[in-house]
Protein backbone atom coordinates (compact mmCIF):
# COMPACT_ATOMS: atom_id res chain seq x y z
CA UNK A 1 0.00 0.00 0.00
CA UNK A 2 1.31 3.44 -0.95
CA UNK A 3 0.49 6.22 1.53
CA UNK A 4 0.99 9.73 0.21
CA UNK A 5 -1.59 11.82 2.05
CA UNK A 6 -0.59 15.40 2.84
CA UNK A 7 -0.56 16.08 6.62
CA UNK A 8 -2.57 19.30 6.11
CA UNK A 9 -6.31 18.61 5.94
CA UNK A 10 -7.26 22.14 4.86
CA UNK A 11 -6.17 25.74 5.24
CA UNK A 12 -8.19 28.57 6.76
CA UNK A 13 -7.51 31.74 4.80
CA UNK A 14 -8.64 35.20 5.90
CA UNK A 15 -7.10 37.86 3.68
CA UNK A 16 -3.33 37.45 3.86
CA UNK A 17 -3.62 35.20 6.95
CA UNK A 18 -3.34 31.46 6.30
CA UNK A 19 -3.71 28.83 9.00
CA UNK A 20 -3.02 25.20 8.01
CA UNK A 21 -5.13 22.66 9.88
CA UNK A 22 -3.41 19.30 10.23
CA UNK A 23 -5.05 15.90 10.28
CA UNK A 24 -3.17 15.13 13.47
CA UNK A 25 -4.58 18.24 15.13
CA UNK A 26 -8.11 17.25 14.11
CA UNK A 27 -7.75 13.75 15.54
CA UNK A 28 -6.13 15.12 18.70
CA UNK A 29 -8.88 17.68 19.24
CA UNK A 30 -11.56 15.06 18.60
CA UNK A 31 -10.36 13.08 21.61
CA UNK A 32 -11.60 15.82 23.93
CA UNK A 33 -14.90 16.20 22.07
CA UNK A 34 -15.76 12.52 22.39
CA UNK A 35 -14.29 12.49 25.92
CA UNK A 36 -16.75 15.19 26.92
CA UNK A 37 -19.71 13.14 25.69
CA UNK A 38 -18.52 9.89 27.28
CA UNK A 39 -17.82 11.53 30.63
CA UNK A 40 -21.24 13.16 30.55
CA UNK A 41 -22.69 9.68 30.06
CA UNK A 42 -20.64 8.29 32.95
CA UNK A 43 -21.64 11.12 35.29
CA UNK A 44 -25.29 10.87 34.29
CA UNK A 45 -25.22 7.10 34.80
CA UNK A 46 -23.84 7.59 38.32
CA UNK A 47 -26.27 10.38 39.23
CA UNK A 48 -23.70 13.19 39.25
CA UNK A 49 -24.20 16.71 37.86
CA UNK A 50 -23.14 16.74 34.20
CA UNK A 51 -21.88 20.32 34.51
CA UNK A 52 -18.92 19.06 36.55
CA UNK A 53 -17.63 17.33 33.42
CA UNK A 54 -16.66 20.62 31.76
CA UNK A 55 -14.23 21.53 34.54
CA UNK A 56 -12.72 18.04 34.46
CA UNK A 57 -12.22 18.10 30.68
CA UNK A 58 -10.51 21.50 30.85
CA UNK A 59 -8.13 20.23 33.54
CA UNK A 60 -7.36 17.08 31.54
CA UNK A 61 -6.89 19.07 28.32
CA UNK A 62 -4.31 21.33 29.96
CA UNK A 63 -2.56 18.41 31.66
CA UNK A 64 -2.42 16.38 28.44
CA UNK A 65 -0.92 19.11 26.25
CA UNK A 66 1.58 20.41 28.83
CA UNK A 67 2.60 16.95 30.03
CA UNK A 68 2.92 15.45 26.54
CA UNK A 69 5.02 18.37 25.33
CA UNK A 70 7.33 18.43 28.35
CA UNK A 71 7.62 14.64 28.15
CA UNK A 72 8.89 14.91 24.57
CA UNK A 73 11.27 17.72 25.52
CA UNK A 74 12.75 15.91 28.54
CA UNK A 75 12.74 12.30 27.35
CA UNK A 76 13.47 12.43 23.63
CA UNK A 77 15.38 15.59 22.68
CA UNK A 78 16.55 17.49 25.79
CA UNK A 79 19.79 18.73 24.19
CA UNK A 80 18.01 20.48 21.34
CA UNK A 81 15.44 22.18 23.56
CA UNK A 82 18.00 23.27 26.15
CA UNK A 83 19.86 25.08 23.37
CA UNK A 84 16.61 26.34 21.75
CA UNK A 85 14.26 26.90 24.74
CA UNK A 86 11.83 29.03 22.73
CA UNK A 87 11.04 25.90 20.66
CA UNK A 88 9.49 24.25 23.71
CA UNK A 89 6.28 26.19 23.05
CA UNK A 90 6.20 25.29 19.33
CA UNK A 91 3.70 22.44 19.77
CA UNK A 92 2.48 22.94 16.18
CA UNK A 93 5.85 21.66 14.94
CA UNK A 94 5.14 18.23 16.48
CA UNK A 95 6.58 16.38 19.43
CA UNK A 96 4.23 14.94 22.07
CA UNK A 97 5.04 11.99 24.34
CA UNK A 98 2.33 9.72 25.72
CA UNK A 99 4.26 8.99 28.92
CA UNK A 100 4.51 12.71 29.61
CA UNK A 101 0.79 13.02 28.91
CA UNK A 102 0.08 10.43 31.62
CA UNK A 103 2.04 12.44 34.18
CA UNK A 104 0.31 15.65 33.10
CA UNK A 105 -3.13 14.04 33.34
CA UNK A 106 -2.38 12.66 36.81
CA UNK A 107 -1.34 16.09 38.07
CA UNK A 108 -4.40 17.69 36.45
CA UNK A 109 -6.78 15.10 37.96
CA UNK A 110 -5.16 15.55 41.39
CA UNK A 111 -5.71 19.31 41.18
CA UNK A 112 -9.28 18.77 40.00
CA UNK A 113 -10.08 16.27 42.76
CA UNK A 114 -8.88 18.75 45.37
CA UNK A 115 -11.64 21.10 44.22
CA UNK A 116 -14.29 18.41 43.72
CA UNK A 117 -14.29 17.02 47.24
CA UNK A 118 -16.88 14.33 46.43
CA UNK A 119 -14.74 12.90 43.62
CA UNK A 120 -11.65 11.14 45.04
CA UNK A 121 -8.48 11.12 42.95
CA UNK A 122 -8.60 7.40 42.15
CA UNK A 123 -12.34 7.53 41.44
CA UNK A 124 -11.67 10.05 38.66
CA UNK A 125 -8.60 8.12 37.48
CA UNK A 126 -10.70 4.96 37.12
CA UNK A 127 -13.02 6.77 34.71
CA UNK A 128 -10.05 8.28 32.90
CA UNK A 129 -8.78 4.72 32.46
CA UNK A 130 -11.99 3.85 30.63
CA UNK A 131 -11.95 6.71 28.12
CA UNK A 132 -8.27 7.48 27.41
CA UNK A 133 -7.53 4.31 25.35
CA UNK A 134 -9.88 5.63 22.67
CA UNK A 135 -7.92 8.89 22.72
CA UNK A 136 -4.76 6.89 22.08
CA UNK A 137 -6.45 5.17 19.15
CA UNK A 138 -7.41 8.47 17.49
CA UNK A 139 -3.99 10.03 18.13
CA UNK A 140 -2.20 7.10 16.50
CA UNK A 141 -4.46 7.42 13.46
CA UNK A 142 -3.37 11.06 13.37
CA UNK A 143 0.26 9.88 13.45
CA UNK A 144 -0.50 7.63 10.47
CA UNK A 145 -1.91 10.58 8.51
CA UNK A 146 1.22 12.53 9.41
CA UNK A 147 3.51 9.71 8.24
CA UNK A 148 5.29 9.70 11.61
CA UNK A 149 6.19 7.17 14.32
CA UNK A 150 7.12 4.79 11.52
CA UNK A 151 7.30 1.03 11.68
CA UNK A 152 10.37 -1.00 10.78
CA UNK A 153 10.91 -2.13 7.17
CA UNK A 154 9.13 -5.41 6.39
CA UNK A 155 7.90 -7.60 3.55
CA UNK A 156 4.50 -8.51 5.04
CA UNK A 157 1.60 -8.23 2.56
CA UNK A 158 0.00 -5.33 4.47
CA UNK A 159 3.19 -3.24 4.58
CA UNK A 160 2.81 0.47 3.85
CA UNK A 161 5.15 2.70 1.85
CA UNK A 162 5.11 6.20 3.34
CA UNK A 163 5.95 8.09 0.16
CA UNK A 164 6.58 11.34 2.00
CA UNK A 165 9.39 9.65 3.96
CA UNK A 166 11.04 7.00 1.74
CA UNK A 167 10.30 4.07 -0.58
CA UNK A 168 10.63 1.30 2.01
CA UNK A 169 7.61 -0.92 2.82
CA UNK A 170 7.08 -0.71 6.58
CA UNK A 171 4.93 -2.11 9.35
CA UNK A 172 1.94 0.24 9.82
CA UNK A 173 2.86 0.41 13.51
CA UNK A 174 0.57 3.38 14.08
CA UNK A 175 -2.43 1.30 12.99
CA UNK A 176 -1.31 -1.69 15.08
CA UNK A 177 -1.28 0.59 18.11
CA UNK A 178 -4.58 2.26 17.19
CA UNK A 179 -6.29 -1.14 16.90
CA UNK A 180 -4.88 -2.30 20.25
CA UNK A 181 -6.09 0.86 21.99
CA UNK A 182 -9.54 0.52 20.44
CA UNK A 183 -9.81 -3.05 21.74
CA UNK A 184 -8.60 -1.93 25.18
CA UNK A 185 -11.24 0.82 25.22
CA UNK A 186 -13.96 -1.74 24.43
CA UNK A 187 -12.64 -4.08 27.15
CA UNK A 188 -12.49 -1.26 29.71
CA UNK A 189 -15.90 0.13 28.80
CA UNK A 190 -17.50 -3.31 29.05
CA UNK A 191 -15.85 -3.83 32.43
CA UNK A 192 -17.13 -0.45 33.62
CA UNK A 193 -20.71 -1.23 32.55
CA UNK A 194 -20.55 -4.47 34.54
CA UNK A 195 -18.50 -3.43 37.60
CA UNK A 196 -17.88 0.32 37.44
CA UNK A 197 -19.85 1.31 40.51
CA UNK A 198 -18.65 -1.57 42.66
CA UNK A 199 -15.01 -2.13 41.67
CA UNK A 200 -12.51 -1.02 44.34
CA UNK A 201 -10.88 2.36 43.75
CA UNK A 202 -7.89 2.13 41.44
CA UNK A 203 -8.79 -1.22 39.85
CA UNK A 204 -9.86 0.14 36.46
CA UNK A 205 -6.95 2.57 36.38
CA UNK A 206 -4.52 -0.24 37.14
CA UNK A 207 -6.02 -2.28 34.30
CA UNK A 208 -5.57 0.73 32.03
CA UNK A 209 -1.87 1.04 32.89
CA UNK A 210 -1.18 -2.66 32.39
CA UNK A 211 -3.14 -3.06 29.15
CA UNK A 212 -2.12 0.16 27.41
CA UNK A 213 1.53 0.26 28.35
CA UNK A 214 1.89 -3.51 28.05
CA UNK A 215 0.68 -3.16 24.46
CA UNK A 216 2.97 -0.17 23.98
CA UNK A 217 5.97 -2.20 25.21
CA UNK A 218 5.29 -5.02 22.73
CA UNK A 219 4.52 -2.77 19.77
CA UNK A 220 7.75 -0.82 20.21
CA UNK A 221 9.51 -3.83 18.64
CA UNK A 222 7.75 -2.99 15.36
CA UNK A 223 8.75 0.70 15.40
CA UNK A 224 11.77 2.64 14.27
CA UNK A 225 13.66 4.37 17.07
CA UNK A 226 12.25 7.76 18.03
CA UNK A 227 15.54 9.32 19.15
CA UNK A 228 19.12 9.10 17.90
CA UNK A 229 20.50 8.25 21.35
CA UNK A 230 18.47 5.00 21.36
CA UNK A 231 20.80 3.51 18.73
CA UNK A 232 22.32 0.33 20.11
CA UNK A 233 19.85 0.03 22.98
CA UNK A 234 18.28 -3.38 23.60
CA UNK A 235 14.92 -1.77 24.29
CA UNK A 236 13.70 1.72 23.40
CA UNK A 237 13.09 4.76 25.56
CA UNK A 238 9.36 4.14 25.16
CA UNK A 239 9.78 0.64 26.57
CA UNK A 240 11.93 1.80 29.48
CA UNK A 241 9.29 4.39 30.35
CA UNK A 242 6.50 1.82 30.04
CA UNK A 243 8.00 -0.59 32.60
CA UNK A 244 7.42 1.59 35.72
CA UNK A 245 3.91 2.46 34.50
CA UNK A 246 3.07 -1.24 34.18
CA UNK A 247 4.44 -1.86 37.68
CA UNK A 248 2.27 0.96 39.04
CA UNK A 249 -0.69 -0.73 37.36
CA UNK A 250 0.17 -4.03 39.05
CA UNK A 251 0.36 -2.23 42.41
CA UNK A 252 -3.02 -0.56 41.87
CA UNK A 253 -4.63 -3.91 41.07
CA UNK A 254 -3.04 -5.46 44.19
CA UNK A 255 -4.17 -2.50 46.30
CA UNK A 256 -7.71 -2.74 44.94
CA UNK A 257 -7.83 -6.46 45.77
CA UNK A 258 -6.67 -5.71 49.29
CA UNK A 259 -9.43 -3.12 49.67
CA UNK A 260 -11.90 -5.72 48.49
CA UNK A 261 -10.72 -8.21 51.12
CA UNK A 262 -10.30 -5.80 54.05
CA UNK A 263 -13.29 -3.51 53.54
CA UNK A 264 -15.71 -5.89 51.88
CA UNK A 265 -15.87 -4.16 48.52
CA UNK A 266 -17.92 -6.34 46.20
CA UNK A 267 -18.01 -6.59 42.43
CA UNK A 268 -21.76 -6.72 41.95
CA UNK A 269 -23.03 -4.37 44.62
CA UNK A 270 -22.33 -0.93 46.01
CA UNK A 271 -19.16 -0.92 48.14
CA UNK A 272 -19.63 -0.95 51.92
CA UNK A 273 -18.06 2.01 53.74
CA UNK A 274 -15.10 1.02 55.94
CA UNK A 275 -16.92 2.33 59.05
CA UNK A 276 -20.22 0.65 58.25
CA UNK A 277 -21.42 -1.94 60.82
CA UNK A 278 -21.37 -5.62 60.00
CA UNK A 279 -24.71 -7.12 59.05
Amino acid sequence: MLWDVAPVAFTISIGSFHLPVYWYGLFFASTFVYGLFIFRYLFRREGRPEDEVYDLVLFVLAGTVIGARLGHVLFYNPGFYLSHPWKILAVWEGGLASHGAVVGILIAVWLYSRRATDQPFLWVCDRIGVTVPLSGCLIRIGNFFNSEILGRPTDVPWAVIFARVDALPRHPAQLYEALCYLLIFLIQFRFYLKHGNSAPLGHMFGRFFILVFGARFVLEFFKEGQAAFESGWTITMGQWLSIPVILVGVYLIWRARRLQQVFGVGWDAEPRRPDAPET
